[in-house]
C-alpha cells in the first residue's frame, strides 16, 4: 500500500526562507524573475513506484533530468537490486499551489547493515544521481529556499517510521541538471573521487575526428585497424533488436569478466541482480529509433558490437536520451587482436554512428580514464553529500567519510593510482584462482 505523507494543514512561512508548505489552490503566480513572496508547496513521500507512475512519466518528458531517473530505468532497478538489498522507495513529489509538479526525489531508505540510509534509488550502479525538476525550477526555490526545504523534508521523513533513517549518503550528483544548477549544491557537498565527461559532436564525423585526434594519431588508427583487418573482415553494427542485444550483452559480460579479474576487480555482475537488470533492459528497453522526430524524450537502449572475424572484437551499451547519447558499459576482446585496439576501433565507429543518429552530445559518463578525457571538452563536477540523521549514523557516517578520502586521494594521486593498480593486478589472478580452487 502506497504511504502518502501530504500535508494536512497549512504552515507558516519558514523564517527567512520564502517558503509555505500548504494544500491549498490559489492562482498560480507567472513567474518572470525570483520573486521574494513564499513559494507555496505540497509534499508527499510514496513508498512504492508505481503509486507515481503516472505522474511521474508525464513528468520526466519535459523535466530536467538525467536518463538514470526515468521511471523505467529505476522501476528495473527495484525490481531486481533494490528489493534484493532491502531498499524501501520513499519518492518525494513536490508540488505548486496550481498543481503542477515541480520536483520528484526518487529516494530510497537502505536497511541493510546496523543504520538505515537515505540515499538515491540506484545510486551505486547510476552514473548520475539526481532529482527531476521543472525547467524553471531555480526560478521558484532559488538555493536559501532549497536549504529551507531540505531542512522541512528531513524533519518530515523522520516522522514517518517507514522513512526514518540514520543517515544520509547521497553520491555521484552533477553540477548541472539541463540548464541549471543542481539544487544539492546548495548544500554542502564533498566532491566525487571521480568526474565526468562529455563531447558536442557537431553534425560531421570526419571533421570531429580530425579535431579531436592529430595526423599522426590517426595514421596509427589506420595502421592498427589494417593489422585487425589480418584476423577477418571488420564490421560495426547496432543490435536493434532484443535478442540481438542480450546476446551482444552475455559476450560484454563475459569481456569484463576476463578483464576485471586480470586486473583484480571485483566483477560488477556478480552483485546481486546487476546480470539481471542489464539482461532485463537489453531485452525489454524501447529500441533505438533512427528518427530525432520519434524519439520524444523516451528513454532507448543503444548496444552494438565490431565484428572482427568470427569475433566479437568489442562491444558497448549505452541509452539514448533526448540529444545525448550515454556510454554505460564498453568493453574488448583481450586475446590476440587486443594489442591492436579493438576497442578503440569500436569507440570511433560507435562515435560516428551517434553523429549519424542526429545526437549533440557523447556523455562518456562517470570516470577518468585517458580516452574520456582525449575525447570529451566537458568537465562534469560531481559532488557529494554525507550526514549523520541520529546518534546511530554517526560510525556508518565516520566510515564512508574516510573511504571517500582515501579513494579520491588514489584517484586523484597518479603514483598511488599506479601502485594501486599494480597491486591489484598482482593479487588478482591470485585469488581467482583461489576461487576457482585451482
Amino acid at each position: 500500500m502506497s504511504t502518502d505523507c501530504v500535508t494536512s494543514r497549512p504552515l507558516a512561512a519558514l523564517p527567512n526562507a520564502g517558503l509555505a508548505f500548504d494544500v491549498g489552490r490559489e492562482t498560480p503566480r507567472r513567474v518572470g524573475e525570483i520573486s521574494s513572496a513564499p513559494v507555496t508547496l505540497s509534499l508527499s513521500i510514496h513508498d512504492r513506484l508505481e503509486s507515481v507512475e503516472a505522474e511521474w512519466r508525464r513528468f520526466e518528458q519535459n523535466a530536467d533530468c538525467t536518463p538514470f531517473q526515468t521511471f523505467d530505468w529505476l522501476q528495473r532497478w527495484q525490481r531486481h537490486i533494490g528489493t534484493r538489498q532491502g531498499v524501501q522507495p520513499a519518492i518525494v513529489v513536490g508540488t505548486l499551489a496550481d498543481g503542477q509538479t515541480i520536483f520528484i526525489l526518487p529516494f530510497g531508505i537502505d536497511r541493510g547493515g546496523g543504520a538505515r540510509r537515505l540515499c538515491w534509488l540506484g545510486q551505486d550502479l547510476n552514473d548520475y544521481n539526481s532529482p527531476l525538476i521543472l525547467r524553471d525550477f531555480s526560478q521558484h526555490i532559488p538555493a536559501q529556499r532549497f536549504r529551507a526545504l531540505w531542512k522541512e523534508l528531513r524533519r518530515r521523513m523522520q516522522r514517518e517510521p517507514l522513512y526514518r533513517h540514520d543517515w544520509i549518503e547521497l553520491e555521484k550528483m552533477p553540477q548541472f541538471i539541463g540548464g541549471q544548477v543542481n539544487p544539492f549544491f546548495a548544500l554542502t557537498l564533498a566532491t566525487n573521487p571521480s568526474g565526468a565527461h562529455f563531447a558536442e559532436l557537431g553534425s560531421d564525423w570526419k571533421k570531429f575526428y580530425a579535431a579531436k585526434r592529430s595526423s599522426a594519431t590517426r595514421r596509427r588508427d589506420r595502421s592498427k585497424r589494417k593489422r585487425l583487418a589480418e584476423f577477418g573482415e571488420i564490421g560495426f553494427a547496432v543490435d536493434a533488436n532484443p535478442d540481438a542485444a542480450k546476446a551482444t550483452l552475455e559476450v560484454l559480460m563475459e569481456q569484463k569478466r576476463r578483464l576485471f579479474a586480470q586486473r583484480g576487480i571485483p566483477d560488477m555482475f556478480e552483485r546481486a541482480g546487476w546480470r539481471e537488470f542489464f539482461l532485463d533492459l537489453a531485452g525489454n528497453a524501447s529500441p533505438l529509433c533512427t528518427s530525432p522526430a520519434l524519439r520524444n524524450g523516451e528513454l532507448q537502449l543503444h548496444v552494438g558490437h565490431t565484428q572482427i572475424g568470427a569475433l566479437r572484437g568489442a562491444t558497448h551499451l549505452g541509452v539514448v536520451f533526448r540529444d545525448a547519447y550515454y556510454h554505460v558499459l564498453a568493453s574488448y576482446d583481450d586475446g590476440a587482436i587486443a594489442h591492436y585496439g579493438p576497442g578503440a576501433l569500436h569507440l570511433r565507429e560507435l562515435i560516428a554512428n551517434i553523429i549519424d543518429l542526429g545526437l549533440r552530445r557523447f556523455d562518456f559518463t562517470v570516470g577518468d580514464e585517458p580516452y574520456k578525457l582525449e575525447w570529451s571538452d566537458t568537465h562534469i563536477k560531481l559532488g557529494d553529500y554525507a550526514a549523520a540523521a541520529t546518534w546511530r549514523g554517526g560510525p556508518a557516517l565516520g566510515r564512508s567519510m574516510i573511504q571517500r578520502r582515501i579513494k579520491r586521494f588514489i584517484k586523484q594521486t597518479p603514483a598511488a593510482w599506479r601502485t594501486v593498480s599494480r597491486l591489484r593486478a598482482r593479487i588478482g589472478p591470485l585469488l581467482q584462482r583461489v576461487k576457482s580452487g585451482s
